[in-house]
């Protein structure tokens, strides 16, 4: 816990931006769906800067959407940080969220504010990764594994056992996946290769992060997960290498939104326009956080991994963050997918 504190020590040291008055009070019910670390470093740094007191619960972005969704007419949460731009897109689209236009929006990358508009300014771009996976070098060693290169290369017999990804309903991660898939493949052979795949899922885990942490730990080969995950995992030291997929693959726009009726409005737009700011965003590395930010001025990682690398597929953002869309797809994969899980 202590090279946590330092972290967010000095990360506070480094913000600038909007030197909220020392007296300034009250509290913010914040969901953060990003990974623990960063999540409660951006908690304390905030709470350093202002004064106010943030009561934070981390959730995947599945369970967050499910959880505003079930408090819209009495609502506990003031704003959500952080997790793919799908639910928070559908939360918007069903009105559980406020429109907000962030002083800051000039700021930022043009992805970033074409998620505000094509939500009706009800969720905003806060940082960008594409999809992938890292898997253990020394467990494919070992075992003579050949490294992946493809989506197809995932379902050889070989990896039977050794692979890892979260459930689509709990996890923002997992559904990007979903969606990405249908739209390389279409629908119907998607589902197909989901069938062959899950002959070598171990386990379907409830966070989108949780099956790359489980190959840095040996117990899995791989874990498809967003690449700035594994490259976390590099960084940390354990013995994973981080690919994407040659056939193409999606991409997540972490978003944020303030949940429509909230009883600390004003917190929430500090929270939103700070952590808006070049330098909050400059410094999500400090908690090793390699997402692309979507503030332009804001120093990018030098492990990030960056699109121009990356075979990306024009992500359908309205048409997978529509909640007719997205209820069915979760219905199928529950009754095709979920029913046959190990």
């Amino acid at each position: 816990m202590g090279s946590l504190k330092l972290a967010a020590a000095s990360f506070a040291a480094g913000v600038t931006f909007y030197a909220y008055a020392a007296q300034a009070e009250g509290t913010l019910n914040l969901i953060c769906s990003a990974d623990v670390v960063i999540c409660e470093m951006m908690t304390n740094s905030f709470e350093k800067e202002t004064g106010i007191d943030v009561n934070m619960v981390r959730m995947s972005s599945g369970e967050s959407y499910a959880k505003v969704r079930a408090e819209a007419r009495n609502p506990k949460t003031d704003i959500w940080w952080a997790g793919t731009g799908d639910p928070h897109l559908q939360a918007a689209s069903e009105g559980l969220t406020l429109e907000y236009k962030s002083p800051m929006l000039d700021q930022l990358q043009d992805w970033a504010q074409k998620q505000a508009e094509s939500s009706g300014y009800r969720t905003v771009g806060v940082y960008a990764g594409a999809l992938g996976w890292g898997y253990n070098t020394d467990i494919f060693k070992r075992k003579g594994l050949k490294a992946p290169k493809c989506w197809s290369d995932l379902t050889d017999p070989s990896l039977k056992g050794e692979i890892q990804v979260a459930n689509p309903n709990s996890s923002g991660t997992a559904y990007t996946a979903l969606a990405t898939l249908v739209q390389i493949m279409g629908e119907d052979q998607a589902f197909d290769y989901l069938k062959k795949l899950n002959d070598n899922v171990s386990q379907y885990t409830k966070s989108g992060s949780a099956p790359v942490k489980a190959a840095a730990r040996g117990e899995a080969g791989l874990g498809i997960v967003f690449m700035h995950d594994a490259v976390a995992q590099a960084v940390e030291g354990f013995p994973i290498t981080v690919g994407a997929p040659c056939e193409g693959t999606g991409y997540e726009i972490g978003s944020m939104s303030i949940v429509k009726g909230a009883r600390n409005l004003d917190n929430a737009k500090k929270w939103y326009d700070w952590a808006l700011s070049a330098d909050v965003q400059s410094h999500m590395k400090d908690a090793k956080s390699f997402q692309l930010p979507s503030n332009k001025n804001a120093e990018v990682p030098k492990e990030a991994p960056k699109f121009e690398d990356i075979k990306l597929i024009d992500y359908d953002f309205k048409t997978y963050g529509d909640p007719a869309k997205r209820k069915a797809l979760l219905e199928r994969w529950d009754k095709e997918i979920g029913a046959i899980a190990n």
